[in-house]
């Protein structure tokens, strides 16, 4: 699945936001990008704007939380440089007194579960590489909680924990392991999805601040990430907007 030569980075939730935004900086630093997410008509829109700019891009329909087709996917490689966890997201912003235990195991499986799939089948092929990067895209949510954020800050904590204890069994293996918590991230599905449709809601997450984080802007985090010299490991990289100096301190210009 690559030309000789080419590096291959894998994508997962390349659909959208930030893991599209990924597939397209990482194409332009000369990686092969395979693009995977549910939306085959999105990744295959995708792919196509990638390879009519000149770069190398594969769609591929998967869904990371069914191990079975995770599996399958994998047998495609023999080696890979770059894995970027990025499918995930949030449901809901209920309290935890009433939060709903269906959305908090929705976003284990995806955040933390299909992580651990995707990792777990591509690490061999990683290691084959010779200098594999495997990076798991977390949340500052997993790093400090808020409230109405329970069952989000419970999954990207799973996810943080996933990186830093994989970072400790694979040590002296040519595999480094990455993780990027962004804050406040201003992309067309995140809060929209979030509160299910319901615009106005997502649309008072961002309300009066001035500029939050683009998907761009995390992309650029994640290809400076995975293009440091194959000795250095950026361990963690909290990224966040200048207005948001934590989950709950905002400046709002209102």
């Amino acid at each position: 699945m690559t030309a000789a030569g080419t590096p291959i980075a894998v994508v997962t939730g390349a659909s959208s936001g930030i893991g599209a935004a990924t597939a397209r900086g990482l194409a332009a630093a000369g990686y092969r990008v395979v693009l995977t997410a549910r939306r085959k008509d999105r990744i295959e829109a995708l792919a196509a704007e990638i390879n009519a700019a000149g770069h190398q891009a594969t769609a591929y329909p998967l869904d990371v939380t069914d191990r079975a087709a995770v599996d399958e996917f994998a047998t495609a490689f023999s080696a890979i440089g770059v894995l970027v966890n990025n499918a995930g997201g949030a449901l809901g912003a209920d309290p935890v007194a009433t939060g709903n235990p269906d959305d908090w195991r929705q976003m284990y499986e995806t955040n933390v579960i299909g992580s651990l799939n995707v990792t777990q089948a591509l690490l061999p092929a990683l290691e084959a590489s010779g200098d594999g990067a495997v990076v798991i895209l977390s949340s500052t949510a997993g790093h400090a909680t808020y409230e109405g954020g329970g069952g989000y800050v419970a999954a990207k904590n799973g996810a943080r924990v996933l990186a830093e204890t994989l970072r400790l069994e694979i040590v002296g293996r040519p595999v480094r392991v990455i993780e990027i918590a962004p804050g406040m991230v201003k992309t067309d599905e995140f809060a929209t999805t979030r509160f299910r449709g319901d615009t106005e809601k997502a649309a008072k997450v961002y309300a009066g601040v001035a500029a939050p984080l683009s998907a761009e802007d995390v992309a650029d985090t994640i290809t400076w990430a995975v293009t440091r010299p194959s000795h250095v490991n950026i361990d963690l990289l909290v990224v966040r907007p200048r207005a948001q100096a934590s989950n709950s301190k905002v400046h709002r210009e209102l």
